[in-house]
């Protein structure tokens, strides 16, 4: 564990994230990090569970309907 120090970022409060856990999480700038509650806290993540459903859902529907759309890529 290791502490994040807030800061004034403008008229916002930030936290900088350390290279070490920007790597560990493959992030960089201008990427998207998601946060969920957790038990003893929040969680802060690059994975959205929400998008992860949808594409489940399309790749579902893709397979199933696959003679459809190769017509409608005609």
């Amino acid at each position: 564990m290791s502490a994040l120090k807030l800061t004034q970022i403008g008229n916002s409060v930030g936290v900088i994230l350390p290279k070490e856990l920007l790597a560990r999480l493959q992030l960089g700038k201008g990427d998207t990090v998601f946060w969920t509650e957790a038990a003893n806290g929040v969680m802060l993540t690059p994975y959205n569970a929400e998008f992860e459903a949808q594409m489940t859902a399309a790749r579902r529907i893709m397979k199933k309907r696959r003679d459809v759309l190769r017509e409608l890529a005609k």
